[in-house]
């Protein structure tokens, strides 16, 4: 029989982990609560009739109002501070880093009001319908007010987190997405990527030897196209039992709740390539994603994505270091050629590779190659915090974006859609979010680095069509750990190094070299 003193501390014991258990099930339950709200943004951006967008608003605003109250809950941090003084909490060195991430969710929500949340839900889902409507005009000044709404709202949120030290507040907005780090940050790796990009997209422009782009140019009936793509996804190791492929004007990867990650791509009659671009994107989100610990975490931190530099690090990394090779095509080909009727029998997994390879200057993000890919971010990096530090002003957009696209594309903007209307981000509110595709493009490489070394039949298994040793690698280094680690202390622990531009520079070097017979 224990002593007093014995029973006293079990009690105690038993009493913090009570309250874990009780922390946990509260954060269950909000994430429950977000998960409706995650169908009805689905539902939103995929099906839902065009007169129901008002009361399709006034429905996200109330789920989101709900899911802030519950979060913010004062008994919340009275459990949360209950666990942080549980030494059998503290001491693990898993359970810690979820009660780290724990509190500081808490500690960011309780800065916002409830009310500036519900309004950024409802502004969110309001403005892109008048996004959508928008681009399909090419008109910008419909867009306009919803544009600068959302700027004020986010100068708003950002003023309540507040500037970090020698920051500024666009860095606060940046954390949201791309958690410790800084536009000071983002300029130091910025800056050396444009420095080696410019010179290489020069030496390309004036190669002699250039890609056939007659690949790009098959035609094929959508619906060809949509078994096509379900096929890749579901090969790289996509679950369809636990999500979907649908269509959406700009395709996304959205995580509703437990067995339940669905994605959207585009198609175009005559670019199939560009199709099976976006759907690996979109597939690498959701590998991430479907990769998560859900079902035994659900609601925590370490059931979470580390940040969104290394999830587009995923995304980038399916969609260019496999779905450009000439192995991925190796399998690819007699595929496609299967189910367009031998529409490829032509080409060979080089030319397929090549062709998606090619350095061209375009106008859309979504599109662009590689190498001219993080120009396009760097421009709406800079954007971004002009915006925000009142350096610009929203109706200023159009004519500055076309201005720099000149400048550093050597290309005249036709419309608004072609331009400062091409992307959803800004009308969802997500000012910050920009930087983290160059930053996940420059993890991707880093990474690919290591996983060759890891796996060094890599190269012969893509070409039979076995993804398997990649994605498992994936899952047990990036996905397993969830938010343990910190976006760069994930970069170090799988690399050996900080983030760096070099291992990209390399890899697009290596990758061009015999495309254009530098």
């Amino acid at each position: 029989m224990p002593t007093t003193a014995t029973a006293a501390k079990n009690a105690k014991g038993a009493g913090k982990a009570a309250a874990y258990t009780e922390l946990l099930a509260r954060l269950r339950a909000g994430a429950t609560l977000g998960a409706a709200g995650s169908v009805l943004s689905w539902d939103q951006e995929t099906r839902m009739p065009p007169k129901a967008a008002e009361h399709r608003a006034e429905q996200l605003s109330m789920i989101a109002r709900l899911v802030h109250e519950r979060m913010t809950d004062p008994a919340l941090g009275e459990l949360i501070e209950k666990c942080e003084a549980d030494a059998s909490l503290t001491g693990d060195p898993v359970e810690s880093a979820n009660l780290r991430e724990i509190r500081r969710d808490y500690d960011r929500a309780r800065k916002l009001p409830t009310e500036l949340v519900s309004e950024m839900s409802e502004t969110n889902s309001r403005a892109m319908e008048a996004w959508k409507a928008a681009r399909k005009k090419s008109d910008f000044s419909m867009f306009l007010p919803w544009l600068e709404k959302q700027v004020a709202l986010n100068l708003r949120k950002a003023e309540c987190y507040g500037a970090p030290a020698g920051g500024e507040l666009y860095d606060a907005l940046m954390e949201d997405y791309e958690p410790g780090m800084t536009a000071k940050q983002v300029d130091a790796v910025f800056t050396p990527l444009r420095a080696a990009l410019a010179p290489m997209i020069e030496q390309v422009a004036g190669a002699r030897k250039k890609p056939d782009n007659a690949v790009n140019t098959v035609k094929a009936p959508l619906d060809r196209q949509i078994e096509f793509n379900k096929l890749i996804a579901a090969r790289v190791g996509y679950d369809f039992d636990a999500g979907e492929l649908a269509v959406s004007t700009h395709p996304f990867s959205s995580s509703i709740g437990i067995g339940d990650v669905r994605m959207t791509t585009r198609y175009a009659e005559d670019h199939i390539p560009e199709a099976v671009s976006t759907t690996l994107h979109e597939s690498g989100h959701s590998l991430y994603e479907q990769g998560l610990p859900r079902e035994e975490r659900f609601g925590q931190p370490l059931a979470e994505a580390v940040s969104l530099g290394i999830h587009e690090s995923q995304s980038r990394l399916w969609e260019n270091q496999v779905g450009r090779s000439p192995e991925f095509w190796t399998w690819a080909l007699p595929e496609a050629n299967r189910i367009f009727d031998g529409a490829f029998k032509k080409f060979t997994p080089d030319d397929v590779s090549a062709a998606m390879n090619a350095v061209k200057p375009w106008f859309i993000r979504v599109e662009s190659d590689e190498a001219t890919y993080n120009l396009h971010i760097m421009l709406r990096f800079d954007f971004e915090r002009a915006l925000i530090r009142g350096d610009m002003k929203p109706k200023d957009l159009p004519g500055a974006w076309n201005e720099r696209m000149k400048k550093d594309l050597g290309l005249d903007v036709p419309d608004d859609a072609r331009g400062c209307l091409q992307d959803v981000h800004w009308s969802m509110g997500s000012i910050g979010y920009f930087p983290t595709y160059t930053l996940g493009t420059l993890y991707a490489a880093q990474m690919w680095e290591t996983i060759r070394k890891a796996i060094p039949d890599l190269d012969q298994r893509q070409a039979k069509g076995d993804f398997a040793p990649l994605l498992a690698w994936l899952r047990e280094n990036v996905h397993a750990h969830g938010r343990r680690f910190t976006a760069p202390e994930l970069c170090e622990r799988l690399t050996g190094n900080p983030l760096s531009h070099k291992p990209f520079m390399s890899y697009m070097e290596a990758k061009l070299a015999p495309i254009y017979g530098l």
